[in-house]
């Protein structure tokens, strides 16, 4: 994916409200952008960070700017534009760069309800060659990291994402094939691992969904200010891990 315009380059003064990121550019100049991202957003927030930011010409936004990526404490950029992952990873999928779901499936649709289950998932496979059933995907980007390379999902308690796990699992529970994909928007991790300190609700849903049968994944991409390219798969480890959260103060 690239950008189709250049970045602007500013440094970050606050984030707050959830929704809202006050930057100030070169010129010294501080203004208001919307931040695209409803996580703690923890180890990406720190006060005077390189921050990148999209421009939309929309005369209706309130808010023109939008936050892309942060330049962390180590020196890694972090992709914190969550609403990118689905497209990242839509790429991904048809590029045959997640093993797991490389070829077989002839088609891919966005934003697919689970039949009889509460859950609208981020994609469904259909169609495969083999006979395979069809298979839903829900995708989770990944901003958190620690020390020694190690990306954390989630980075704030999450309900709704332990409520998606289970519903995968039932769904694999019915015949049906499912997955998860974290989408890791960081130069610098290494592998996934739940964040069990933070929520450790989630951190045993994946454990039950994994032993389930659902298929866990994780792909590396690389950020940059001209575009978000895939890098590599990252294996997915379950069990908890402990350390200094990458960039934070």
């Amino acid at each position: 994916m690239q950008f189709p315009q250049p970045l602007t380059e500013a440094r970050l003064v606050r984030r707050y409200r959830r929704f809202l990121v006050d930057v100030e550019g070169g010129d010294g100049k501080v203004w208001t952008a919307h931040c695209p991202n409803t996580g703690s957003m923890m180890g990406c927030t720190e006060p005077g960070s390189r921050v990148w930011l999209s421009h939309s010409p929309n005369p209706r936004r309130k808010y023109a700017y939008t936050w892309e990526l942060v330049e962390v404490a180590s020196g890694a950029l972090v992709g914190v534009h969550t609403g990118r992952s689905n497209q990242l990873i839509g790429e991904a999928l048809d590029a045959g760069l997640l093993p797991q779901w490389a070829g077989g499936y002839a088609s891919r649709r966005a934003e697919s309800r689970v039949p009889d289950l509460p859950m609208r998932a981020d994609w469904l496979l259909q169609d495969h060659t083999g006979g395979e059933p069809d298979c839903f995907i829900e995708v989770k980007n990944v901003t958190a990291a620690v020390e020694e390379g190690v990306a954390l999902f989630p980075d704030a308690v999450t309900e709704r994402g332990r409520r998606h796990l289970d519903v995968l699992a039932e769904w694999v529970a019915r015949g049906g094939r499912a997955g998860l994909v974290f989408c890791v928007q960081r130069t610098d991790a290494e592998e996934v691992r739940p964040a069990e300190a933070i929520d450790p609700d989630y951190a045993a849903a994946l454990r039950r969904a994994i032993a389930a049968g659902v298929e866990v994944a994780a792909l590396r991409l690389q950020p940059s200010p001209k575009g978000i390219v895939p890098d590599c798969p990252l294996p997915v480890r379950s069990e908890p891990v402990a350390g200094r959260i990458s960039g934070r103060s």
